[in-house]
């Protein structure tokens, strides 16, 4: 299997950013790391190795990228407002220099974007956010509500990154293009998050998948392997 690693000095964020790509041809992936994660844990976690005839076989590239959850929602250390104008940071980085980048690999006019737990936030925000670049998301466990990270602070950078509160408003025939398949398990700490993001694309008209997964599925690897089986 295709395995590269890449590094590159991001203006949009003022540091050095990593990502590992997996594959040579096929649908690319964005793939958002878990809480604070890193770019290789996907890998390390064999959600990669699960499906790895689909990479050797060129159906399916992956985009591995890093995160930045530390610096901005998990950073405690600063006012939620920096925290949120960080996340934006990100959200450039990603449209401007990752997008650009995957597309300069891969000719295909599709874009996936998945991640599981908090991932999965990143993964349903970005495409709500930019259906014009996206054309499928997948959420594995994802919780979408970033109100527990801004101490009862809020403004327009936290409105339009969380997608329960910004979502009733969207008006933007793309997102009805949008593949969204939103996994969780039915003893998943995050089902709840899941039910309620699905509630408001259902009043929406919006299609899309929630699939709650038996058998005691809940909020960790097993599952979302499986479920990545499933769905990429």
């Amino acid at each position: 299997m295709n395995r590269e690693y890449h590094k590159w000095y991001s203006p949009s964020l003022g540091r050095d950013m990593e990502l590992l790509v997996f594959g040579h041809a096929g649908i690319p992936v964005i793939v958002f790391p878990t809480s604070m994660g890193r770019f290789f844990d996907y890998e390390n976690r064999n959600m990669i190795g699960v499906i790895g005839d689909q990479y050797e076989n060129g159906q399916i590239q992956a985009f591995c990228v890093d995160s930045v959850d530390a610096e901005s929602w998990y950073n405690k250390s600063v006012h939620p407002a920096l925290r949120a104008a960080r996340h934006v940071q990100y959200d450039n980085y990603l449209v401007n220099e990752l997008v650009p980048f995957v597309h300069s690999r891969n000719a295909s006019s599709e874009l996936a974007v998945t991640g599981c737990s908090f991932g999965g936030y990143h993964s349903v925000n970005f495409a709500l956010k930019h259906p014009q670049l996206v054309t499928q998301t997948l959420s594995m466990g994802g919780a979408f509500d970033i109100h527990q990270f801004l101490d009862g602070y809020y403004d327009d950078n936290c409105y339009y990154n969380c997608p329960p509160d910004f979502l009733p408003d969207v008006n933007d025939p793309a997102i009805d293009r949008l593949k969204i398949v939103l996994a969780a398990g039915e003893t998943d700490i995050c089902r709840p998050e899941n039910e309620r993001l699905s509630g408001i694309l259902s009043a929406k008209g919006i299609p899309h998948t929630l699939d709650i997964w038996g058998d005691g599925a809940g909020h960790d690897w097993p599952w979302w392997q499986e479920m990545v089986e499933k769905y990429l």
